[in-house]
């Protein structure tokens, strides 16, 4: 069989796996916090709201801003945010084939695989940045890989800006870029390629100067260094390692009770600890491998000429930049975003790890084999089976998703109840509101701002939301001093929701806050309906 052809059942393959799960991805649950504000925020931008100016968002601004130029072009709606989702999990899952071609078209096609699986079970489509950031970075760092390989100066450019764009989503991939880029110095130096390496990633994440120029570099430091690095993670942090009798994260419980039967003998607690376990021992080989073929080589010269020895050894650096985000919350999601890569590339790494006298088919073989007894023995509560019931969806099963329509805009949500619920009182909403009319969206206890369902916002296009704590975490928004009292007060109508209010972790998220937004809601609100714990409020006439 001729190498282009390999290439090509390699990618029907890949393409396949991505198929069939994505028409139920398309119409399954969203989040209902983290696809409300990406379907929120970008409409704020076209507004001309600027993140950490006028409204709380914990990341760069580059994914708001790309998801502003689709939702100008083709319409604020789900869809579209879900299309450009499905774009980024796309760019992370070629991005990984890409990177391990130099082992195979069949090594790379089930690399590319094992990404795509973790990478569309734990959120679907949602566009959330990490997954953007992540897809930036990988073909970012892989075209300078290719011109170290090949010398070429303008894909090392290229590179660069990508780069720069990845951080623009998520600034703290730095930690990432910058191993990257040391394991890489050595040779850029040599060749004479840093220049248009670094010149590419000024390029491409000078944008971030503009943000601090317009939403003040204070606002900008405030919103995407302290609030998240220092004021957040005591409420979101969760136990390392994940607890063996509980699972810890609160919406992971609430997942856990609409899924397909799986019959396994670990509870899936211990398999979520044994995920955590395996991505430390994956990050650790990717990181063995690399070292034992650097010894074997001798040489950063030959590194240069031997594509597999210089992936190998940036692809551990990226593994180990990547880490910390598996490590802060040790939950499904955080542990996906990590081993979409890592456990992706450790097929690779245990070929080149295991001694060289053996085939190198059997050696390959031995890594890929590793990873599927992860995939469906160790854990495949958060891997094959969410993939399966995704499959299922995209058959035709009975889906538990229900989608809640308003004015032409979709939302999806897992309770036919409170999808009623809202449909109705969205009609009272736009009987006692004029365009223009402020909106206030929060739980039904705001001394506890651990949850909020902010897609409210999207059903409203016409009104402003009345605060700036849109996306609402614990320790931030009810921190005492906090402007959530007074934006509560500008508000004309309020609507809570009591679906969050059993929110319990082994954090501080559950700590009672500041009370002065509760006393303004009873000194200046008044109830208008309603139903399946969907609360509607007009300010007092």
């Amino acid at each position: 069989m001729s190498r282009r052809l390999r290439a090509l059942l390699g990618l029907t393959v890949v393409a396949l796996v991505l198929a069939i799960p994505l028409p139920g991805a398309f119409v399954d649950v969203g989040g209902a916090m983290e696809e409300g504000f990406m379907l929120v925020f970008p409409e704020r931008v076209l507004a001309g709201d600027v993140p950490n100016r006028d409204f709380l968002h914990l990341y760069g601004p580059g994914s708001l801003w790309v998801l502003a130029a689709a939702y100008a072009a083709f319409g604020a709606d789900i869809a579209v945010e879900r299309v450009v989702g499905a774009l980024q999990l796309i760019g992370v899952v070629l991005a990984v084939r890409s990177w391990t071609r130099p082992w195979g078209e069949a090594v790379a096609t089930v690399a590319a695989v094992i990404a795509a699986v973790f990478a569309i079970t734990p959120i679907g489509l949602v566009a959330l940045a990490w997954m953007g950031a992540l897809a930036l970075l990988l073909w970012g760092v892989l075209l300078v890989v290719r011109a170290v390989e090949g010398g070429r100066r303008h894909l090392a450019a290229v590179g660069g800006v990508l780069c720069g764009f990845a951080l623009l989503y998520r600034p703290d991939l730095a930690l990432a870029a910058g191993l990257a880029a040391l394991a890489l110095v050595p040779l850029l130096r040599r060749d004479r390629l840093w220049p248009p390496a670094v010149a590419g990633a000024v390029a491409g994440g000078a944008p971030m100067l503009v943000h601090f120029a317009v939403a003040g570099v204070g606002n900008a430091v405030e919103g995407m260094v302290l609030d998240p690095v220092f004021r957040l993670r005591a409420g979101r942090h969760l136990p390392v390692p994940p607890s063996a009798d509980r699972l810890d994260g609160f919406l992971q419980r609430v997942n856990e009770l609409e899924v397909i039967d799986w019959p396994h003998p670990f509870t899936v607690p211990v398999q979520l600890r044994a995920w955590f376990f395996v991505l430390l021992a994956a990050t650790a080989v990717c990181v063995a491998a690399a070292v034992a073929d650097h010894r074997r080589s001798g040489a950063d010269a030959d590194a240069a000429a031997e594509p597999r020895r210089l992936r190998l050894r940036v692809a551990a650096a990226l593994a180990v930049g990547i880490l910390p985000q598996a490590i802060q919350r040790p939950d499904s999601t955080h542990l996906a975003w990590v081993a979409c890569f890592t456990l992706a590339v450790v097929p690779v790494a245990v070929a080149e790890l295991l001694p060289r006298r053996l085939d190198g088919r059997l050696r390959l073989g031995v890594g890929v084999a590793a990873v599927a007894i992860a995939l469906g023995i160790a854990f495949p509560a958060f891997t094959l089976r969410p993939y399966t019931e995704l499959a299922l969806q995209s058959a035709g099963r009975e889906r538990n998703a229900v989608p809640v329509r308003h004015h032409g805009r979709t939302f999806y949500v897992g309770r036919s109840d409170i999808a009623a619920a809202v449909e109705e009182i969205a009609t009272i909403v736009e009987r006692e509101t004029e365009p223009g009319d402020r909106l206030f969206v929060g739980p039904a206890d705001l001394t506890r701002t651990a949850f909020v369902d902010s897609w409210l916002y999207h059903l409203f296009p016409d009104l402003v939301p009345a605060t700036y704590f849109i996306e609402m975490d614990p320790g931030i928004a009810n921190a005492p001093g906090s402007r959530l009292a007074s934006d509560l007060a500008s508000a004309d109508v309020v609507l809570l929701t009591d679906t969050w209010d059993r929110w319990e972790e082994p954090n501080t998220s559950t700590e009672r806050g500041d009370a002065a937004a509760m006393q303004v809601l009873a000194e200046r609100f008044c109830p208008v309906a309603e139903q399946a714990g969907v609360s509607l409020l007009r300010r007092c006439r």
